[in-house]
């Protein structure tokens, strides 16, 4: 069995359990970049020398052979390329989920299975028990949401020990174990981008080209920018207007317009949406029958709120209809279907309405 070791705790304390429970594990670390000094590190660091030490210790304690896998190219071309042309086109993508899709579980286990492995065993926080993924016992820390783009034969092939522990339980148990990395601080924003600067990142790679940002109410141009890729659907804060709003009230990013490189902004009543339209649907469930909608609840971010909806498959794409409004719902961004804690399906959101 592969165990994939980030670096960090809950990876760490996952090879762990699933070498004392008798299996025949191989650690391995992901190095993700071609120059490691320009991934984050410290608190906000993943997959950085740092990380891979981190690792490499944590095996050593463990009693595993470890090995670094190099996915740099990989990496480079799924996630963050693939986060460069999706804010280009005016989109917000999530390069977490991304890497999950391209890199974890479809590139390692690709070369895993042909290496004669039967399964991947992963930190994440979530459950897994016959290729069924639900939420893991500590809310806070749920990862199944960007588990959910998924395919059941990757599930089969997946062991995420962590799920019925809380990461308080996983950090004290680290350190009984004596491993190292118990304190560690948790990876946090995209780690890719190394001072946490996603618009002057972007800038670097599409260049700067001014454009209006434009009232919806009015219709009138109420500023500029250097770039709508800068802007996210929902945004409040740094839209630089150069003029109040009528009412007075603060104004939030509505749509993006790349090819006018135009930015639409208006009150916080107009972001809200109860028609989801996704594209690429993944089902871990039953698939449903098309045109026959299911009651289900959907998750539209990282650790966000959950709506109830109905949800329909249709040829290639997923119709979800919520039974309240949600707010700040961006193209780019993932919406996975629960039924319960059990996670059905995804897709990837395409237009909202």
């Amino acid at each position: 069995m592969l165990a994939a070791m980030s670096g960090g705790v809950d990876s760490a304390v996952a090879a762990a359990r699933i070498a004392e429970a008798g299996h025949d594990v191989t650690g391995i670390h992901l190095a993700l970049s071609s120059n490691p000094q320009s991934y984050r590190t410290g608190a906000r660091g993943c997959c950085t020398l740092e990380d891979s030490r981190d690792a490499r210790r944590a095996a050593d304690v463990i009693g595993i052979p470890f090995y670094v896998w190099d996915m740099a190219e990989r990496f480079h071309h799924d996630v963050v390329e693939d986060f460069v042309n999706e804010y280009a086109a005016g989109r917000t993508p999530n390069p977490c989920l991304r890497c999950n899709e391209k890199i974890k579980f479809e590139a390692v286990l690709d070369r895993a299975l042909a290496l004669g492995f039967d399964a991947v065993a992963t930190g994440h926080h979530a459950r897994l028990s016959d290729g069924v993924l639900r939420r893991s016992v500590d809310e806070g820390k749920d990862q199944s949401y960007v588990l959910g783009v998924l395919t059941r034969e990757q599930l089969a092939h997946a062991i995420f020990p962590l799920g019925d522990s809380t990461k308080a339980q996983v950090r004290a148990e680290a350190a009984e174990r004596g491993l190292a990395v118990a304190d560690k601080p948790d990876s946090h924003d995209i780690c890719f981008i190394a001072d946490g600067d996603t618009r002057a990142f972007l800038s670097e790679r599409l260049g700067t080209s001014e454009g209006p940002i434009v009232d919806a109410l009015t219709g009138q141009v109420v500023g500029s920018h250097e770039g709508a890729f800068g802007f996210t659907v929902g945004q409040r804060k740094g839209l630089r207007i150069d003029r109040p709003a009528g009412d007075g009230r603060p104004r939030y990013v509505l749509s993006i317009e790349p090819v006018s490189n135009t930015v639409t902004v208006g009150p916080r009543s107009s972001l809200e949406v109860r028609g989801i339209v996704g594209e690429r649907p993944v089902w871990n469930g039953p698939v449903p029958e098309a045109y026959e909608p299911i009651r289900c609840t959907v998750q539209l971010r990282a650790h966000g709120e959950v709506y109830g909806c109905r949800a329909q498959l249709s040829g290639d794409l997923l119709h979800i209809e919520l039974d309240t409004p949600a707010t700040g719902v961006a193209p780019g961004q993932g919406a996975v279907l629960y039924d319960g804690d059990t996670v059905i399906g995804s897709a990837t959101i395409s237009s909202a309405v």
